[in-house]
């Protein structure tokens, strides 16, 4: 009792007539952009211990 492949590319047809597709293109974009900064600032901040970063903003 899954979903069939039939039953998702109805469903991504009626989202692709409902939203356009320059839409659902930024909608990814600004997703992929998301997902990469905070990867990074994830990625910046495994070096520091939680308090270090109040001491230096204070000097």
């Amino acid at each position: 009792m899954g979903i069939s492949i039939w039953q998702l590319l109805i469903v991504l047809l009626i989202v692709v007539m409902l939203f356009g597709t320059k839409r659902l293109r930024g909608l990814g974009t600004d997703l992929g952009g998301a997902i990469s900064g905070f990867r990074k600032s994830m990625s910046d901040g495994e070096g520091a211990a939680p308090g270090d970063t109040a001491k230096h903003e204070l000097k």
